[in-house]
């Protein structure tokens, strides 16, 4: 008779407990949500005037819903302290049940571009000043979370946010100014648990019909009819 005999050796490893994801080191997911279209006209400072139009309002709304319909549970929401994106973050608050928290760091700037046409309108060490910001505001929230995973969403400015991209994309961050953003889109960026960065998303508007879909002031003409 042959008798065929084996031994297994386990070690105690293999019995304990998987580890708690919640208490390691967890993906930050950044929502990057650009304000709702305002009042260009208005002449007072923007952290008192320029706020919100009611195409705006509506903007938010939609921008709104679709953060309350995220895969994941939005946690936390900052807003720039200009008045148009604390407009916009009230807005979208409601759809999320959050109360906007003020994120001076996200307050809009100018960074430096190679385009000679803006420079040229800047202040001495405006554009400096502007990325010192941006950069600390990188060194403080480009981390992953310390336990688990999260979701946060920023309702800030368009050059704010083209430039994070950028930063994101470790590409030169002078070229922000070659993206274009449209008014309530999302754009998203996880920091991962090693620290890495990828863009998930960039102006995405999927949410806004052509009525509500403007880039700069300016509504998107409809696509003429085919000829036939």
């Amino acid at each position: 008779m042959f008798v065929l005999s084996t031994s297994l050796r386990l070690s105690s490893a293999a019995f304990a407990a998987p580890a708690d994801s919640a208490s390691a080191p967890g993906t930050r997911t950044l929502l990057l949500v650009r304000h709702g279209e305002y009042d260009h006209d208005d002449p007072r400072d923007e952290s008192v005037g320029k706020g919100l139009v009611p195409l705006g309002g509506e903007q938010c709304r939609a921008v709104g819903r679709r953060l309350a319909a995220w895969p994941a549970r939005v946690t936390v929401l900052r807003a720039s302290t200009f008045t148009r994106a604390r407009e916009s973050a009230a807005i979208v608050g409601r759809a999320l049940h959050l109360t906007p928290q003020p994120e001076p760091g996200i307050c809009e700037c100018t960074p430096p571009t190679p385009r000679a046409d803006v420079m040229k309108d800047l202040r001495p060490g405006e554009a400096d000043s502007c990325v010192a910001q941006l950069e600390a505001l990188v060194a403080q929230r480009f981390r992953p979370t310390a336990h688990g995973d999260s979701v946060e969403a920023w309702v800030c400015h368009g050059n704010v946010i083209r430039y994070l991209v950028c930063r994101a994309l470790k590409v030169d961050p002078t070229m922000w100014l070659q993206m274009g953003i449209a008014n309530c889109s999302v754009s998203e960026i996880q920091i991962r648990p090693d620290g890495t960065t990828r863009l998930m998303a960039y102006d995405d508007v999927g949410h806004l019909p052509g009525r509500l879909l403007t880039r700069g002031g300016s509504a998107m003409k409809p696509a003429p009819p085919p000829r036939r």
